[in-house]
């Protein structure tokens, strides 16, 4: 299986276990969602995807944002859009 696959099922698995925390295990998994989010993209992207989970895990009712989807759709998504679009412009 493809690494960019495998990190869509983590993100997806990632993404349901912060859905289903309560209030006392958000204290838990806020700090180790945004450790999660730094190995799985390396660079800016992962630290600043580190920042934004720890703070959407850590924020009370905003739970049910699947950032670890988000992250991984911009990561394989939009910037290889971009990336494209930036090569058809410099030919």
């Amino acid at each position: 299986m493809n690494n960019k696959y495998k990190k869509l099922i983590l993100s997806i698995i990632f993404d349901g276990i912060g859905m289903a925390t309560l209030l006392p295990f958000d204290i838990i998994w806020a700090p180790l969602s945004g450790y999660l989010m730094t190995r799985m993209y390396a660079g800016n992207l992962g630290k600043v995807a580190g920042i934004v989970s720890f703070l959407e895990e850590i924020i009370p009712f905003s739970n049910m944002i699947p950032t670890f989807t988000l992250i991984w759709i911009y990561n394989y998504v939009i910037k290889k859009i971009k990336i494209r679009k930036l090569k058809l412009l410099l030919k």
